[in-house]
């Protein structure tokens, strides 16, 4: 099942997309997607509505799709977590998940305008896999354990600003926390239906030069591997984002470094989970 959010920023509405792309209205189901929505069975309350019929459908045309899930309570992110990304940035495969955090208040819709942060001369681009939380995990036990806590996946765009992430500061949240910074969506994707997160393509262009071509089969440490670590030294909620790395073809890695500007444009996609689109501009 796709579930999405529709509407104008603060003011976004439930909604599915079945699979023949209709949207149909959950609002008499649950007043948003987010971390209580999924902790109360939302996520078989709403197919359990969908089968009954009666839902209406929602006028797509013109409508704003905002971010699938309402502002998470965190996003933990992975950084050089494919091999061919690693070795492009010129840095070891690392031993452990590289881990650091990422403001919840960067998430917007795949479709809204991103700022280049004033100052800004190494604003990057990074599509990723992440992984959507649905009930509260901690000291998992494994691969098993880790997957039965997971809701679904989407699309995510972790825009990063390399200077102020690698040469202001020690950590990176710095150049990970800049507004408009994490695009997400067009939908969740229930983890039923996406089957194999290890077996999906990544892909985003830039102003219609392809830039990113991964797989999440070139991992180095896979999703439940991801979920089951961090829930070691966190407690994961429902509702929270993991972001899980991206693969070779960012601006960094590139032997000219074509860092974003105001006016660019960038697509992504990840196979299954829909498309992207975004025009940056100036903050």
């Amino acid at each position: 099942m796709k579930l999405l959010r529709v509407g104008a920023p603060g003011a976004e509405r439930p909604a599915v997309r079945t699979d023949d792309g209709q949207l149909l209205d959950l609002s008499s189901v649950a007043s948003d997607i987010d971390g209580a929505f999924l902790a109360g069975d939302g996520v078989d309350r709403a197919r359990a509505a969908v089968a009954a019929g009666g839902l209406p459908a929602l006028d797509a045309d013109g409508l704003r799709v905002g971010a699938p899930v309402a502002r998470p309570g965190k996003i933990v992110c992975v950084g050089l977590n494919y091999r061919d990304h690693a070795a492009e940035t010129g840095a070891p495969i690392p031993p452990r998940p590289v881990v650091f955090m990422k403001d919840p208040g960067t998430v917007v819709g795949p479709y809204d305008e991103v700022l280049v942060p004033r100052g800004s001369v190494k604003t990057d681009w990074e599509v990723e896999l992440a992984v959507v939380i649905g009930r509260r995990a901690r000291y998992l036990d494994g691969p098993e354990a880790a997957r039965a806590v997971i809701a679904g996946y989407a699309v995510s765009h972790d825009v990063s600003e390399r200077e102020f992430q690698l040469e202001y500061s020690p950590q990176w949240d710095l150049g990970k926390s800049c507004e408009t910074f994490n695009p997400l969506g067009p939908w969740l994707v229930t983890a039923d239906e996406v089957g194999d997160p290890q077996n999906l393509g990544l892909h985003l262009s830039v102003n219609g030069v392809k830039r990113q071509d991964g797989h999440t089969s070139d991992m180095i440490f896979p999703v439940d591997h991801i979920v089951s670590y961090l829930s070691q030294y966190m407690v994961l909620e429902p509702g929270d984002v993991i972001n899980t790395g991206t693969p070779a073809g960012v601006a960094l890695g590139l032997p000219d470094t074509p860092y974003l500007r105001s006016g660019d444009t960038v697509e992504l996609s990840v196979d299954g989970l829909g498309s992207q689109r975004q025009t940056f501009g100036q903050a």
